[in-house]
């Protein structure tokens, strides 16, 4: 059984994967290893070391400490009726990672606009 600090880890290896769009094959040369092995980081069959995870950081663009948000924000974890609105794994969610990388190619001035937009329009409903 996986420990949950790697299950963490590797679900954010492949979410920060999904949002520069590089495949695991590719994430997997940039860093000299097989895709196979990319496949049991992210989910969290094989623990990832420091210095491959330094590798992987900077291979994604990302600081290592990316790979560890989130890991002890237990007080903000939805309540039930915010829950039944979002899916239980949102970095498994193809439709919301999709959105995400077409929000940040938006211009910073628009893209702001659109999340006051956003903000608005959840409040209403």
């Amino acid at each position: 059984m996986a420990h949950p600090v790697d299950e963490h880890v590797g679900k954010r290896i492949r979410h920060r994967r999904w949002l520069v769009g590089v495949t695991q094959q590719q994430l997997a040369e940039k860093v000299g290893i097989k895709f196979q092995q990319i496949q049991k980081y992210e989910t969290g069959a094989n623990r990832v070391s420091a210095s491959r995870l330094w590798d992987i950081a900077e291979a994604l663009e990302a600081d290592v400490s990316f790979f560890f948000a989130g890991m002890d924000q237990v007080e903000d974890l939805p309540t039930e009726s915010e829950a039944s609105a979002v899916p239980s794994d949102i970095l498994n969610d193809k439709e919301a990672l999709d959105l995400v990388r077409s929000y940040y190619s938006i211009p910073e001035e628009q893209r702001r606009r659109l999340f006051d937009l956003a903000r608005v329009l959840s409040n209403v409903a």
